[in-house]
């Protein structure tokens, strides 16, 4: 998720340079090393992200605690959502 959020401000060509730089630095033959390396690193990452949030839903279940609040905040945002549409319908109208 921060690595897609990185990459929002970067633009194709700022990439393209860099990846030019990295063959000129690492050479050709370092670069599927160095690619593959980082995958297995954000794959770790990934999994150990990913046990501590099970371990923490796996807790909080134990303890009797709602994990679903989000279908209740979802709601709330919906009405408010509906509420401010019937408030500015008539005056986006007027414009």
């Amino acid at each position: 998720m921060i690595s897609q959020a990185f990459f929002l401000f970067i633009s194709g060509a700022e990439i393209g340079f860099i990846l030019f730089i990295v063959l000129l630095v690492f050479g050709a033959d370092k670069v599927p090393e160095i690619a593959r390396g980082l995958g297995k690193g954000i794959r770790q990452i990934k999994d150990a992200t990913n046990d501590i949030k099970s371990e923490i839903t796996k807790g909080v279940e134990k303890q009797g605690i709602d994990v679903d609040i989000t279908k209740d905040v979802q709601k709330q945002i919906d009405q408010v959502k509906e509420e401010v549409e019937e408030v500015t319908g008539p005056i986006k109208r007027k414009f």
